[in-house]
Formats: structure tokens, C-alpha cells, sequence
């Protein structure tokens, strides 16, 4: 009789994988499936980081073209597009290859094929080419995580009309490329392409752009993102997209409220409208597990489905689809099976846009504190006043600290800047502790940096900021 393991997990993508490597750690016999020829899902492999390689390369290539002279640069850049899409495949190669080093570092059984649960306690494994195989496994992890969401109407051929897969694969720079969809996805790679050459015009159905980010968040990024010649028409929807002969698209549009409808000519469209759940194939029906009204499989606390003994986590349950979301998860669960107490703090889970400049957030926005009528002050400080900054030509954007009026403990913050990303983290381990504004402002914070931004926003809180 073949071998029973402790947990197998179906998907490999950064809640699989680190799900696996965790419960490896506690000293369980783990197998995970995968039905790609390489590890780390989606945002390993068309997500999160290729497309982080191609937003560092063209924004190297922006600063080049017209950001170096003033610093004493003189250079006449290039682009070599074939180049930079290699620097994104070697960095896809590296990662995905990391992981694999990880599960042989922990033992970790890796079978190849698509993964289906035939009973509770039962994987099969379907390669593309030869015989189902059985898995008996005592606990079972569903880490499939999304694909994403098409549009009636619009045909995805990952060439002309692509989705974020095709979008950082295009062979050469699109001269028009029409965006659909102003949330961060479509921002990010519409960025991309901008940088490179294109004419990028996005059309979004809300009236807004990054729907869900504090919203003067979200007018500035806009305002900042037109200078850099993106072009937007919000509260518009594409009724469809026709391709032509000559290998142009003509896209429909109409207002979102219904109106005239408008023609409009592109090469290239990505639809980035957002993701769902991919339960498809997973044999939930065959075994009972619930999914909610949004195709999400539901879990409890414990991240366990309404079958004992299988448990979900990552894009494929309710929450942000972020990959540190399902990372933190997969930890989570794996203690949980191990008998320890896995704990997620949903409250305080940064979210970045990759954009240039950045966009990071963490917990409440002004409009959830309005719409909760929760007594909140704001600190604000903008870039434009910070040494290091002015220094770096990175003057663009601000920090906002949103504190409690009775306790002063920081409720949210928003920063809008270059490295935005790594500096929201300082915030997040604040909130994590229940730290107040005046916590923040009474840290030293070395000069010059970015950060000391933060402790100027949080001072604002206070009796006011030192330097504006």
C-alpha cells in the first residue's frame, strides 16, 4: 500500500508553497500537486514578479530618457525589448527554481498533474500523458488560487486582446494600447508599456481609478499618472472589440450609464477587469465542499471547509487576492493541522501598487473611517519637504497617518511615493502592536531617508511636523 501523507496540497503558488514548506518544518510528510511544469503559480510565473521586472526595467529606462541629465547624466538610451524580456523570463527561472530547491530541502513530495479530491483523504493526480494516480493523505489544503475574469464580448487571445499573462509578453511595443480596467493590475502594466512608448488610454467603469484605495489616494495617483501621458475615461465601459484586417482593433464605448456609443481605435487591448476563484476541476461537487455566492470556497476560522479534514486558503477564499495574504494563510494552516494556534491579522495586510510613484496602504482608509463614523485626525506630510527626496528627485507624493481622536493608536496610513512599498512595513508592525501616533513620532528615524516622512506625518498628529 502506497505511503499516506500527512497533508498534500493542491496548487503551488506562494500559499501552497509556503503552506507546505511549513507543515514540512513542523514535521509532517507532505506532498503538494501542480499541474504546471514549474512551481510558484501565477505570481511567480505571469504575476507579481515578471511583472515586477518589467516595471523596474522600463522605469530605469524612463529615469535614463529623461531623469539622469539633471542629476549630471548624460546618456541617449535604448531600448532593447528582447533584452528586457529575458531579464523578466531570468527572473521567473530563478524564482520558480528556488522554490523546487526548497521542497527537495524539506522533503517535500511534488507529483506533477492535475490535482481532484475523490474523497476525503483522497487526491488523484492527472498528468497531462499517462495513468491517474491516488494519493492518500490524511489533511488536504485547496491553494488554487484565480484566473483571470474575461468580458462578454471580448475575446482573450493572449496576442492582440490579451490579459495580464499576454501583457507581459508582448513582442514589441503596442503603438495604442487600450487598458480596461483602472485598478492596480491595469495600472501597473499600463505604466509598463507607457514607459516603453506607447500611447496607453484606460477605461474604467467606476467613475474612479484603484476602486477601494482611500480616495484622495487614489485623485492624486490619477493627476500624477495623466503627467505622465496616461490617458483615462472613467465611467466608461468597452461594449466590445472588433479586429480588423490590418491588425488594429476598434473598441465600443459608451458611458457607463448608458449613452452614445463611441469608436475608437487601438493595436492592443488588455482586459484587466480583476480575478476570481479557480475551483474548476477540483471535484468539490464530488465531495460536498460549499462554495459562497462569489465562487469562493468557504472556510471557518480554522481555514477547514464543511468537509473535516480539507481546508482552503489564498485566492481561492474570501479576502484580498494578495500573494502575503496567502502566504501568511498558508503558515496559518499549517500550524492549525499541526495542533498549534495559526493566526492571520486580517486587519493589518499592506497592499502596494507598483506604479511609479508607488501606492502602499494599510488598514483603514478616511472613507471606511467616515463610513464607520469613527472619530478619527489625520497627519499628512508631503515629499516635496523631505532632504532625501528632493535629493533623489523623488519629490512626488505624501504620507497620511490616521489616527483615533480618544487613543491616538494608528488606525491606517497611506503613502504615495518611490519605495512606498518597502517603507509602508514600519506602519504594519506599529498597528500590529496597537501603536499610537505618538509611538511613531518619538521613534528615531535616520537622516536623510524617506521614511522620515512617516515620523513627520505622525508628529502631525500631534503638536505639528518639524520640517513644513
Amino acid at each position: 500500500m502506497a505511503d499516506t501523507f500527512d497533508l498534500t496540497v493542491i496548487g503551488t503558488g506562494p500559499g501552497g508553497y509556503v503552506a507546505a514548506i511549513r507543515a514540512a518544518q513542523l514535521g509532517m510528510k507532505v506532498a503538494v500537486v501542480e499541474k504546471w511544469t514549474t512551481f510558484g503559480g501565477t505570481c511567480l510565473n505571469i504575476g507579481c514578479i515578471p511583472s515586477k521586472a518589467l516595471l523596474h526595467a522600463s522605469e530605469l529606462y524612463e529615469e535614463a530618457a529623461h531623469s539622469f541629465g539633471n542629476l549630471g547624466i548624460e546618456v541617449t538610451p535604448k531600448l532593447n525589448l528582447e533584452r528586457m524580456l529575458a531579464h523578466k523570463d531570468d527572473t521567473v527561472t530563478a524564482n520558480v527554481s528556488g522554490v523546487e530547491f526548497l521542497f527537495k530541502k524539506n522533503k517535500i513530495t511534488a507529483f506533477r498533474g492535475v490535482g481532484s479530491i475523490a474523497a476525503p483523504g483522497r487526491v488523484l493526480v492527472t498528468p497531462d500523458n499517462g495513468s491517474a494516480q491516488e494519493i492518500q493523505t490524511r489533511n488536504i489544503v485547496i491553494a488554487s488560487g484565480s484566473v483571470s475574469v474575461n468580458l462578454p464580448g471580448i475575446e482573450v487571445d493572449e496576442d492582440r486582446i490579451v490579459s495580464s499573462t499576454g501583457a507581459i509578453a508582448f513582442k514589441q511595443v503596442p503603438k495604442r494600447l487600450l487598458v480596461i480596467g483602472a485598478g492596480i493590475i491595469g495600472l501597473e502594466l499600463g505604466s509598463v508599456w507607457n514607459r516603453l512608448g506607447a500611447k496607453v488610454t484606460v477605461v474604467e467603469f467606476l467613475d474612479r481609478i484603484i476602486p477601494g484605495v482611500d480616495s484622495e489616494v487614489a485623485r492624486q495617483m490619477q493627476r500624477l499618472l495623466q503627467r505622465q501621458g496616461l490617458e483615462f475615461k472613467l465611467a466608461t465601459k468597452v461594449k466590445s472589440i472588433d479586429k480588423q484586417e490590418d491588425g488594429t482593433l476598434v473598441a465600443r464605448l459608451e458611458p457607463a450609464a448608458g449613452g452614445d456609443m463611441a469608436l475608437a481605435e487601438f493595436d492592443a487591448a488588455l482586459v484587466a477587469v480583476g480575478r476570481k476563484p479557480f475551483t474548476e476541476g477540483l471535484g468539490l461537487d464530488v465531495v460536498g465542499v460549499a462554495l459562497d455566492e462569489r465562487g469562493r470556497i468557504r472556510t471557518d476560522a480554522r481555514y477547514q471547509t464543511n468537509v473535516p479534514g480539507i481546508y482552503a486558503i489564498g485566492d481561492v477564499v474570501a479576502g484580498p487576492m494578495l500573494a502575503h495574504k496567502a502566504e501568511d494563510e498558508g503558515i496559518a494552516v499549517a500550524e492549525i493541522i499541526a495542533g498549534q494556534a495559526g493566526h492571520v491579522n486580517y486587519a493589518v495586510i499592506p497592499s502596494v501598487m507598483y506604479t511609479s510613484p508607488e501606492v502602499a496602504w494599510v488598514g483603514k482608509s478616511e472613507d471606511e473611517l467616515k463610513a464607520d463614523g469613527i472619530d478619527y485626525k489625520v497627519g499628512k506630510f508631503p515629499f516635496t519637504a523631505n532632504g532625501r527626496a528632493k535629493a533623489m528627485l523623488a519629490t512626488q507624493g505624501f504620507v497620511k497617518v490616521l489616527a483615533d481622536v480618544a487613543t491616538d493608536r494608528v488606525l491606517g496610513a497611506q503613502i504615495v511615493a518611490r519605495n512606498a512599498g518597502e517603507m509602508i512595513h514600519e506602519i504594519a508592525v506599529l498597528m500590529e502592536f496597537s501603536g499610537s501616533a505618538e509611538d511613531l513620532a518619538r521613534t528615531t528615524h535616520a537622516h536623510p531617508t524617506l521614511s522620515e516622512a512617516i515620523r513627520e506625518a505622525a508628529l502631525m498628529c500631534g503638536d505639528g511636523a518639524i520640517h513644513i
